[in-house]
């Protein structure tokens, strides 16, 4: 379960929940957790926020953002979102549903409601299991023709 803004997720808060989650509530996690949450459900990556860690004077290095994000989303509080090649994003929904991807703008947001149906899946391998199914749907502006 991950943490919400808009349920009181205070500093103390957010130190319960990732002392729930298994993770030590470092200085550095929390600081970072107070970043990521206190917007709401949003899709950032690990240069966004670091950026905003920097403009927050928050002492961080973009390595150790990285393996906060990594060990959050371990740990069930943020849900990745791969979407080209090294392009990853995090999203603070770690609920079921999908995504599309602005290419113009590299923004990454949800598909409102059941917006997609997924079926027809193939077989899992022998000793395998299907956990879940991402889509990302990527999305272009149309060039518009002078005439």
């Amino acid at each position: 379960m991950g943490i919400r803004a808009n349920s009181g997720a205070d500093r103390k808060n957010i130190r319960l929940v990732l002392t729930d989650a298994g993770l030590r509530p470092t200085r550095q996690r929390v600081s970072l957790a107070e970043l990521l949450f206190a917007r709401g459900d949003r899709h950032i990556s690990a240069e966004g926020l670091h950026e905003e860690a920097v403009t927050e004077r928050v002492p961080v290095s973009l390595a150790t953002v990285y393996n906060t994000l990594n060990q959050f989303t371990s740990a069930g509080l943020l849900r990745e979102v791969a979407v080209v090649g090294n392009t990853t994003y995090f999203d603070t929904n770690v609920g079921d549903h999908h995504h599309f991807y602005l290419e113009d703008d590299q923004v990454v947001f949800d598909i409102p409601g059941k917006g997609v149906e997924v079926g027809a899946l193939p077989d899992a391998p022998e000793g395998m299991e299907i956990v879940k199914v991402d889509v990302v749907v990527h999305l272009r502006r149309k060039v518009t023709q002078v005439q």
